[in-house]
């Protein structure tokens, strides 16, 4: 990580900024929300890499009154001779052109986490206004941009900077974007999770519009032992020292950091030049196999495990672990289908062996740790084979064997999943209106009684030996946790349709807990929706109206007119006849659904164990910082 010299000649030239405006999904994702608070992304990593070069220590970010953004580093700031191959300054030849960056090559970075060294000239091009600021060789250099078209020539508007460091500032163009706010939660996250990655770091972030006013400051010397302690901080762990590798070699740096807790579930997040691999890779590989030969090497040597006894599997030893994986290195090679799973195959050898060395002699060192290792991954062994069994009374012979299925389902006449959908129904008042009012040739009916099993704090065979879960799972069609298979899913819709209360929410949340921790692809696929009855009937003579919000029933009480009208509450989708709850609900043609999705699995992990794990107090803080944003509490 030496410190290059960063001038014109290291800015690669590939092609012009032509199609961004036209295809801006190709670059950023969507013009949704996620494409938005990627373009403040791109910018900040622009910055982290002068910190990877050993160049940056503050980063500072804002979301201004007006809406736009600024992002300022004390890194070198931007080169701003002439470039040699295009004429223009080397900030406008950055601004202006597709794929000029120091990220090809040219020796201005060794390692990079922006993908294509298309960062800061997307986000002019797609910017109503952007206005760059370079302080460089004791001078404050400025240029303006709309929507990527330069607005005069760079011009000096001081001669006395003391530092140097890069400012840009940006408004989103609103043709482009659906909708131009910033979430400061989404931002927060992202730069938290930067700062946990990149401990040499220290990130300001400031919320400046009106009524919004919050500033926060991210800095973790300890790496990722502190983001390992940051995603523990709601869980019961199994013991304080947590098991850290940091290592440089040959220009590669790998670190990771794992502790255990006393769960049920494997979280293991990797990282590779600070992107996020969703999709794993290489590096997530080697770190497993090493671990599993690891632990077993151990048991096998302290007799732990006997020579008539059977390795641990993979699965026994991740149970209850809280792991992050994260790698640097030049030129990293990214595959699969959303381009984040790491290819490099080197890195797997590397990885492997430096976490089967390092984690070995922690163990060696910390035998007291190591039994309390060893202990968990023998109880998820018995715990895993009673667990086979009951999955194989759960697993049907065939999808269309109707015998097997559950009593309760209502089952539709569809045999098309693509066509075919199912509703989950709190409790057999509300599911015999459902089953009355649906559409029995696509319409499935599944109803619950009272709340699942809390999964969070189960393990895998009493979930399985819990009947409403049993009926799902069996309705579904497609298995569970690694027997999980897609092509088997019985329905494409699967529908939540709970009370609109504080019950009614709670058992949606344990709903989704379940989906999440044991058939994600059902939530990352976008099969999972959330029925949105409505919580107001409206009555004037002989018309009838519903409202789903406070904000509708207003409007439509003011359109109406208040005299004369009867306004009901309704507390439960067993007080409305299937006619009704057909017409809010359920028709395809009328009714409105939430499709649930995980834009990040780490912020929904930590959110799924704030909401139903053992530790009170960081959900009481969680319910306090966000009970602003709840309407309609009933309690």
């Amino acid at each position: 990580m030496s410190n290059h010299e960063y001038g014109a000649d290291q800015i690669q030239v590939l092609e012009g900024l032509e199609a961004v405006r036209k295809r801006p999904g190709m670059y950023i994702g969507s013009t949704g929300p996620r494409g938005l608070h990627h373009l403040v992304y791109e910018i900040v990593d622009n910055s982290i890499d002068e910190a990877l070069a050993g160049n940056c220590s503050e980063i500072y970010v804002s979301i201004n009154k007006d809406g736009s953004v600024t992002v300022v580093d004390d890194g070198r700031g931007i080169p701003i001779e002439v470039h040699p191959k295009t004429g223009l300054s080397t900030l406008e030849t950055v601004l202006t052109v597709l794929h000029a960056g120091g990220k090809f090559g040219g020796g201005g970075y060794k390692v990079s986490g922006g993908l294509h060294g298309v960062g800061v000239s997307v986000v002019n091009a797609l910017s109503e206004w952007l206005i760059a600021e370079i302080s460089r060789d004791g001078k404050i250099y400025r240029q303006e941009y709309r929507k990527g078209i330069t607005q005069g020539k760079l011009e000096v508007i001081s001669e006395d900077a003391k530092e140097t460091g890069t400012k840009i500032t940006f408004m989103p163009d609103a043709t482009i974007f659906d909708e131009i706010e910033f979430s400061y939660e989404t931002l927060e996250y992202r730069l938290r999770e930067l700062s946990f990655l990149n401990k040499v770091i220290k990130i300001t972030f400031e919320d400046k519009r009106e009524g919004k006013e919050k500033s926060k400051t991210f800095h973790y010397t300890g790496g990722l032992v502190e983001y390992v302690k940051y995603l523990n901080r709601t869980k019961n762990t199994l013991h304080e020292n947590i098991i850290h590798v940091d290592k440089i070699v040959d220009d590669c740096v790998i670190e990771l950091a794992l502790q255990y807790t006393d769960g049920y579930t494997e979280n293991i997040y990797s990282f590779a030049n600070n992107i996020n691999t969703h999709e794993g890779g290489v590096h997530l590989s080697g770190f497993k196999t090493a671990l599993t030969k690891t632990i077993n090497d151990y048991a096998r040597r302290n007799n732990i495990l006997k020579e008539k006894d059977s390795n641990l599997s993979g699965e026994d030893i991740r149970e209850g672990i809280t792991a992050i994986v994260s790698v640097k290195l030049s030129e990293p090679q990214f595959e699969g289908q959303t381009k984040t799973k790491l290819g490099n195959t080197f890195m797997r050898g590397l990885v492997d062996s430096i976490s089967n060395e390092e984690i070995g002699s922690f163990l060696e060192e910390n035998p007291s740790v190591a039994k309390i290792i060893l202990e968990k991954c023998l109880r998820s062994q018995r715990a895993r084979e009673a667990a086979k069994k009951a999955r194989e009374l759960t697993r049907r012979k065939s999808v269309l064997e109707s015998t097997s299925l559950p009593g309760k389902l209502a089952d539709c006449s569809e045999k098309s999943p693509e066509k075919s959908e199912i509703f989950l129904v709190e409790g057999d008042s509300a599911g015999g209106s459902a089953k009355g009012g649906r559409d029995r040739n696509i319409q499935a009916i599944l109803p619950l009684r009272g709340k699942i099993l809390n999964v969070e704090k189960s393990r895998l065979d009493k979930i399985l030996a819990s009947e409403e879960i049993k009926n799902m799972i069996t309705a579904f069609g497609c298995g569970i946790g690694d027997d999980f298979d897609e092509n088997k899913l019985r329905y494409h819709k699967i529908v939540i349709m709970t009370d609109a209360d504080v019950d009614g929410a709670h058992i949606r949340t344990l709903l989704l807990t379940f989906f999440f921790r044991y058939m994600r692809p059902l939530i990352e696929q976008g099969y999972v929706y959330a029925a949105m009855p409505p919580l107001f009937k409206i009555k004037k003579g002989k018309k009838e109206f519903y409202a789903f919000s406070d904000e509708e029933l207003n409007n439509t009480l003011n359109e109406i007119g208040r005299q004369g009208t009867e306004v009901s509450r309704y507390k439960g989708l067993g007080e409305m006849n299937a006619e009704q709850l057909w017409e809010t609900t359920m028709d395809p043609e009328s009714r409105t659904l939430l499709q649930v999705t995980v834009d990040d699995a780490i912020m929904a992990d930590e959110i799924f164990s704030m909401l139903m794990g053992d530790k009170v107090a960081p959900r009481r803080e969680f319910i306090e910082e966000n009970a602003k944003y709840v309407r309609n509490l009933d309690i």
